[in-house]
């Protein structure tokens, strides 16, 4: 049975250990010391992570940034 579930991850000792929700354990009848195999994708990254760097502008940021500003602060 495949099921894909998100995890935590705690430092123990020296170690990292994942925590099992108790539905997933319930659902998949699964015991203390018992093996269970564990496929690691890695980490996410969200949209800002994969845009980040993706556009290039023709301004650096901090003028960019100070213009924005000035912008906003005309408005008010």
């Amino acid at each position: 049975m495949t099921q894909t579930i998100i995890c935590g991850v705690k430092k123990w000792g020296n170690s990292l250990g994942i925590i099992i929700p108790k539905e997933i354990v319930r659902e998949n009848k699964i015991h203390q010391h018992e093996e269970i195999v564990i496929e690691i994708k890695g980490k996410q990254k969200t949209v800002l992570e994969e845009l980040f760097g993706a556009i290039k502008f023709s301004k650096p940021t901090k003028i960019l940034l100070k213009e924005a500003r000035k912008d906003l602060e005309s408005k008010y």
